[in-house]
C-alpha cells in the first residue's frame, strides 16, 4: 500500500519506492513507469484524506496546470506556477514522480486540488522551524519578484519583503533574481505555510562588528578611503567600514555638479576627508573636494570679461552648452549668447568632446559661475539694422509666416520683421490674419521700431494711414446729430457704427424717454438710427451717443452727463469696449 504523509509529520521515503532520490523536496528521479503503475494499482483501496501528503505521477503538463495521478479515482491539478523557476521555465515533465499535498478531494471540475509547494513546506518545516528558533541563517535562491518583495527558494518558497532585502531601500529588485544568499527566518506560520525571511538582519550583524571598530578610530580632519554605497539627488553615502558617511553634493567638487551620478558611481573607491563627526548621533560628514586644491581661487585673475578662451564641451542642454575651461572650472554659453539673430540657436549641433572658442562675459567666483558667449566673436547685424531702418520708413517685404499674434515679414535681412496684429488696422480690432494675408504675399509697411537691446524689429500697416481717432472731434463734434447702423446689442445698450470701423455706444438709458427693459425691445441689428454725440474719449477710443436727444430735435452744446436721466456718464460707459 502506498505510504501517505500527514501535515503534522515529517515525510519519510517509503520502502517501496527505494531508488527514488529527493532533491531538496522538489524533484524525484523517476523509476520505471511499469513499477509505478503496479504500485498505483495496488493502492486502489487506500484511504485519501484532505491535508495529507501523497506520491503522484505527472501525466500532463500545460502552461497553467500540471495533472498528477496519486491513485485516486480521478486525477489532481497543481498550479503550473509552483513548478516555474525564476526565469519562467517549467521544472517538471510528464512521468516525473512528485510529492503533493491534498488540499481538496473534489473541485467544481471534478479534479483533486493538489499543491506541490505545501507538500514541500511540510517536509522542510522542521528544518526551517529549528533555524528560526536558534537564529541560524538559511541559504536560498531568489526566484522571482512578487508584490512587496521577492520570492526565495529555501527548499520551499519563502517571502523576502522589500524592506528586508538590504540595510538601505532598494529600488531595483530585478538584480537579485537568480542570486544565492543567506537569510534569517524572522516569521513563520505553520498552519498557513507562510515563511518570511530577512537578509537585512544578516547584513546588520556583519556591519555591527565593523562599525564599532571604525567609530573608535575616526577623527575630524582625517583622510580615509571609502566605497560609494548609494547615490541620491543631494549627495552620496560612503561606506567607511560599517559606518556610512554623507558626502553632500556641495562638497564633491570645486566645480559645478549637476548631479552626483555625473561624478561618482556606486562601488567607486574614493579618498574623502572627515569634515565633521557627531559621536552622539554617530553622523559623519565627508568632503571630496577638500582633498584637492580649489581652482576657483585663481579663476578671477585668469578669466575676466572680454577674455577670449577655449575649452571642451562637457554637457549640452536645451538652454545652453557647458564648457570645461580648466579642471573643476566650467563656463556656460547660454542659448541667448550663441547667435545675434536666433534666440533659440540649435544647441544640438554641438557635441560633447568638441573644442570651442568663446568670450568671457561675466565671472562670479562666489557662486562658481562663468558666463560665456560665442556670438560676440561675430559681427552684430542689429548695428546695421538700426542704421538702415529709420522709424517711419516705408518698406516692402514678403510674408514669411502667419501666427496668432501677427505676421513675420522677410525684408532680405538676417532678421525677420514682425507686424503685430495690433498694428494692422486703426479700427478693426479682430482680424482673421489667415483670411486677409497669405504666405508669400507682398506687403508694404512702416518701420515702427528697431530695438537693438531686446532684438525686436517691428513694422506696422496702420502707420501708413492717419489714425481716424486723431481728428474725430472735428468730424463729429459733441452735440452733433449723426446717423449710423446698429451692429451689436448688449444688456446695457446698443453699439452703432458711425464710421467704418468706429463705433459709439447708446446706453440703455439713452435709447428712449420711455423705460426700456431690453435694448432688443426697441432696436435690431442692421437698423439705421439717428443719435446725438454726447461724449468722446479719444484715449480710450469711446464715443457716447443718445437716441432720445436726437428724437427731441434739440441738444445743448453745454450738455452735462448728470442732466440725462438718473445714470451718470461713467455708469453708462461701464463695460463699453470698442
Amino acid at each position: 500500500m502506498a505510504t501517505k504523509q500527514t501535515a503534522s509529520k515529517s515525510f519519510e521515503v517509503p520502502a517501496w519506492i527505494k531508488g527514488y532520490e529527493f532533491v531538496q523536496g522538489d524533484e524525484i528521479e523517476k523509476a520505471p513507469k511499469t513499477e509505478f503503475g503496479d504500485l498505483i494499482n495496488s493502492s486502489a483501496a487506500k484511504n485519501f484524506a484532505e491535508g495529507e501528503v501523497f506520491m503522484g505521477n505527472v501525466v500532463n503538463v500545460t502552461d497553467d496546470y500540471v495533472t498528477v495521478d496519486i491513485g485516486y479515482k480521478q486525477e489532481g491539478l497543481v498550479l503550473a506556477k509552483e513548478f516555474r523557476s525564476y526565469d519562467g521555465t517549467l521544472k517538471v515533465k510528464v512521468g516525473d514522480v512528485i510529492q503533493v499535498y491534498l488540499e481538496k478531494l473534489e473541485s467544481a471540475m471534478g479534479n483533486l486540488v493538489l499543491s506541490k509547494d505545501k507538500a514541500e513546506i511540510l517536509k522542510a518545516w522542521d528544518k526551517i522551524s529549528e533555524a528560526c528558533e536558534r537564529g541560524e541563517a538559511v541559504e536560498g535562491t531568489v526566484i522571482a519578484k512578487v508584490k512587496g518583495g521577492l520570492s526565495v527558494d529555501i527548499g520551499v518558497k519563502a517571502f523576502l519583503p522589500g524592506s528586508q532585502i538590504d540595510i538601505r531601500p532598494v529600488k531595483n529588485l530585478d538584480k537579485y533574481i537568480g542570486k544565492t544568499m543567506e537569510f534569517k527566518v524572522i516569521k513563520f506560520n505553520k498552519k498557513r505555510g507562510n515563511i518570511v525571511l530577512s537578509r537585512r538582519a544578516i547584513l546588520q550583524d556583519e556591519r555591527g562588528k565593523l562599525r564599532d571598530e571604525t567609530l573608535a578610530q575616526i577623527q575630524e580632519g582625517m583622510i580615509v578611503k571609502g566605497i560609494v554605497k548609494n547615490i541620491t539627488d543631494y549627495g552620496a553615502f560612503i561606506d567607511l567600514g560599517g559606518v556610512d558617511g554623507l558626502l553632500h553634493i556641495t562638497d564633491m567638487s570645486w566645480g559645478r555638479v549637476k548631479h552626483p551620478s555625473n561624478l561618482l558611481g556606486v562601488g567607486d573607491e574614493v579618498d574623502v576627508k572627515i569634515l565633521k563627526y557627531d559621536s552622539g548621533k554617530e553622523r559623519v560628514s565627508l568632503g571630496l573636494k577638500q582633498v584637492q586644491p580649489n581652482p576657483w581661487e585663481s579663476a578671477k585673475d585668469k578669466y575676466f570679461p572680454g577674455t577670449k578662451v577655449s575649452g571642451e564641451i562637457v554637457s549640452v542642454k536645451d538652454y545652453g552648452i557647458f564648457v570645461e575651461l580648466d579642471d573643476g572650472i566650467e563656463g556656460l554659453i547660454h542659448v541667448s549668447e550663441m547667435s545675434w539673430t536666433n534666440k533659440k540657436a540649435p544647441v544640438k549641433a554641438y557635441n560633447v568632446g568638441e573644442k570651442i572658442e568663446a568670450v568671457v562675459l561675466e565671472v562670479d567666483v562666489e557662486n562658481k559661475r562663468i558666463s560665456l558667449g560665442i556670438k560676440q566673436l561675430m559681427p552684430n547685424p542689429w548695428d546695421d539694422l538700426v542704421a538702415k531702418y529709420n522709424v517711419g520708413k516705408s518698406v516692402t517685404g514678403t510674408v514669411k509666416a502667419i501666427v496668432e499674434f501677427g505676421l513675420f515679414v522677410d525684408l532680405g535681412e538676417e532678421v525677420d520683421a514682425l507686424i503685430h496684429v495690433s498694428d494692422i488696422s486703426w479700427t478693426k480690432k479682430t482680424t482673421e490674419l489667415s483670411a486677409d494675408f497669405k504666405v508669400g504675399q507682398k506687403v508694404t509697411a512702416a518701420v515702427v521700431s528697431v530695438d537693438r537691446e531686446n532684438q525686436k524689429f517691428c513694422l506696422g500697416l496702420k502707420q501708413l494711414e492717419e489714425d481716424p481717432w486723431k481728428r474725430i472731434e472735428e468730424r463729429m463734434p459733441v452735440g452733433n446729430t449723426i446717423e449710423g447702423e446698429v451692429v451689436r446689442l448688449t444688456d446695457f445698450g446698443a453699439f452703432v457704427e458711425v464710421e467704418t470701423g468706429i463705433e459709439g455706444l447708446v446706453h440703455i438709458s439713452e435709447i428712449s424717454d420711455e423705460r426700456v427693459e431690453k435694448p432688443s425691445d426697441k432696436l435690431e441689428k442692421g437698423q439705421m438710427v439717428k443719435c446725438v454725440v454726447i461724449s468722446i474719449d479719444k484715449s480710450a477710443k469711446k464715443i457716447a451717443l443718445s437716441m432720445k436727444s436726437a428724437d427731441a430735435g434739440e441738444y445743448k452744446a453745454n450738455y452735462k452727463p448728470e442732466e440725462v436721466g438718473a445714470a451718470t456718464l461713467a455708469s453708462k460707459l461701464k463695460g463699453f469696449k470698442v
